[in-house]
Parts: C-alpha cells; structure tokens; sequence
C-alpha cells in the first residue's frame, strides 16, 4: 500500500509535510537547493529586511544544553535575522523557482515600519515567491528594536502589523509566526484571523539562559566576556510547542504551521495530529543535517502504512477532541501499576521514585525485586516514567 504524503497548506500544496525553517540552514540558495535535492518540499528563507536595516551579528552565537551524556538536547542561539538583505533574497528566491519549479520557497521578513513591511512583500511577490512568513516571535536582539516578539506579544500591534503586511500581499499567503511568550496564545491567534492573514506558523524559540560557566561567571555563549539571553530550541522545546499548536487549532479555523522541537517522524506525527498541516524544522538539520528528511519520510509513510490509512491528511487535528480542560477530566479513571519481573533490570529506580516523590507503593523483596501494593498505588505513573527499560513497567486498569 502506498501512501500519500502530499498536502496543503494555505491553499498551497506541498508534495510532502517537511519544510526547512527560517534559519542558518535557509540563508542562500545554494543550501537550500541541495535540501530539495534531498527530499524537503519547502523551504522559508532566513529573516531578511530592507537594505537600510542594519544587522550586525556575534560570535560565538551558540550554546548546547548536554544532559546525561547526550549532546544538545536543548540548543541556544543569539543569531538575528540574515545578514542577507532582501536584494540577495530576491536572487534567491528566483533562482530557486527557476531552478525547482515544484519546490515551495517561503520568505521570512521583518521590518521596522509599515513602508519597509509592505515594500519587502511586494520585492518577494515580484521575485516568484510562493508564500510570505513574518516573524513577529524572534525572542532576543530584535525585541530591543521593536521588533521581532515585541509585536508578537500584544494583539494590537499584532493585528496592525499583519494586516500592512496582508493589504501589500496580492498574490500569496501570509503566514504569521507567533512567539511562545504570551500568556494568552489564542488572542494572538485571534488577531492574525482579523488582519487577514492566511495561516500561523507556531513557535519561535524560547527565550533562554542556557548556562553559566563556573570558572569564568560568564553565560554561555561568552562573547568576549559577555552573554545575553537567546532563543531556546531543539527537542527540549516540542512539549511547549505541541501545546501551541494545539490551542491555536482549537481557537481559531486556520491553517497551522508547526516548528518547535521537532526532531523525529514519531514528533512529526504528533504534530499533524494536533492540527498542524506544514511541518517546519531547524535545529534537527543543524545538528544532522538535510538527510534527515529520508527518516523523516520514510518514518511518517511506514506509520501511515501499519494505521491503514492512505495519506498524511487523514492524521490532521485527530488528537484535538481528546485535549480537555483538566476540570472535565475523569475521577474515577484509577489505573494501578503493574511490572513485568521477567524484564526488570533491578535498577531501582522505580522504588526510589516511589518511595521518595510518589506514594510508598513499591517495595523490594528478597531478591531486590520491585513487588507494587495495590492499596496504596494511586496509578501516578512515576515509576513507568522513569524505567529505563521499555514496557517494563505499564499502567494497566484496576
């Protein structure tokens, strides 16, 4: 049986989900033509502005969170947008059309005023691009211009912004990406849908301080005796994006881009299933590489497969009606907590969290195999949660 990974997003249809982020990986079109000879369907370019704005980066600009001897779980940047402004852009984005004709190119823009929001948008449209994505999210840098998660973090300025950016745009879609740091993500979500625009891409990174140097007393990354916040992303990021997603999908009937942590097709999936149509990914390809598509396809199309169904459109929004509110929640749902002694590895670990940070229902025996107290075990899941071995220990019904 095969499968059908095609889908559309703001009324364009891309030949699979997997889109390459407004990133490193997206400022020339000499990286981005060899992501589409690797697989990807799309790409956004990395953030440009007029000629006039001046963009002054430094280094180093990156900074990894390691956590139990695995390498960047987390990573951190003070990247700003692309030093590339939208003159070279516009090379791009037309060599790129010529070039790969069924390939969908995004451009990421930002302005410091409604003259250059507009003029950007019209360059782009006359160059051949196929949709325009603006950054209203970008969390360190651009804020202490008035940039970036500054107009994300308010509705007014929202609304005000996205809707200059929709009344110039008079051949594509405009997608709107919104930052994380809101209380409220769904009345930013709201106001995208009064400006106009055609589609959300959500999250941005997390703004963050990854580390300190205890030698020196200097944050990560250390420039030249100095740090500052960034932006935070990787897998450590999918959790807060996923709920992003989510209540964006159940707040507003508009199409959804999803970026934020995604790492693997098992994430990618999960995604769809909260109502994501365009997939966007960054951090994984800085620290794999293009060929993570292949994965990437081939994970998403064997799942696909193996839940009969015949395209990645029939995951869409599938999650959505089993996200409640936590008062709807069931009070009489009591699972209990069963461990497969054939498999138990005598770790521990399960009775230490037990024992220290949930209900004492877990004790050893003899043989310092783990026994669980029905009585006392209220099925909090701890011990399954933290058992190294898979399906060792499950939560099964009273």
């Amino acid at each position: 049986m095969s499968v059908d990974l095609s889908i559309s997003f703001a009324g364009i249809r891309f030949e699979n989900p997997f889109t390459l982020a407004a990133s490193p990986c997206t400022d020339s079109a000499e990286m981005v033509s060899r992501a589409f000879e690797a697989g990807w369907a799309g790409a956004v370019m990395k953030t440009t502005s007029v000629e006039e704005e001046v963009v002054e980066l430094c280094y180093p600009m990156m900074a990894g969170l390691d956590f139990d001897d695995k390498k960047v779980v987390g990573l951190e940047n003070i990247d700003l947008i692309s030093e590339r402004h939208i003159d070279l852009v516009e090379q791009d984005v037309r060599e790129l059309k010529a070039n790969y004709p069924t390939k969908i190119v995004g451009a990421s823009i930002m302005g410091a005023r409604k003259e250059h929001w507009q003029t950007l948008v019209r360059r782009l449209e006359a160059a051949g691009v196929d949709f325009i994505e603006c950054s209203f999210s970008c969390p360190h840098g651009m804020p202490e211009r008035g940039m970036g998660s500054t107009i994300g973090q308010d509705p007014e300025l929202t609304e005000r912004t996205a809707r200059w950016v929709r009344e110039a745009a008079t051949r594509v879609p405009v997608v709107i990406k919104v930052t994380p740091l809101v209380a409220d993500l769904p009345a930013i979500a709201r106001a995208v849908v009064r400006s106009g625009a055609h589609a959300v891409c959500a999250i941005n990174t997390v703004k963050s301080l990854i580390g300190v140097d205890l030698d020196t007393f200097v944050p990560y990354p250390n420039v030249g005796g100095k740090s500052t916040y960034g932006g935070y992303s990787g897998a450590a990021i999918k959790p807060i994006a996923l709920r992003c997603v989510a209540e964006v999908a159940k707040a507003v009937n508009i199409p959804i881009a999803a970026t934020g942590g995604i790492t693997t097709w098992r994430d990618a999936a999960e995604f769809l299933l909260v109502g994501a149509t365009n997939l966007q990914i960054c951090t994984a390809v800085m620290k794999h590489g293009f060929r993570v598509i292949d994965d990437l396809i081939d994970g998403l199309s064997i799942y696909l497969e193996e839940k009969g169904l015949s395209g990645v459109e029939e995951l869409v929004g599938r999650a959505l009606p089993n996200i409640v509110d936590h008062s709807e929640l069931s009070r009489s749902y009591r699972p209990v907590s069963e461990i497969n002694l054939e498999t138990c590895i005598k770790c521990d670990v399960c009775y230490i969290s037990c024992r220290d940070g949930g209900h004492q229902a877990i004790s050893l025996d003899e043989n310092r195999l783990p026994r669980v107290d029905e009585e006392k075990c209220v099925g909090c899941g701890m011990c399954a949660t933290v058992c190294p071995v898979w399906d060792c220990v499950r939560l099964v019904p009273r």
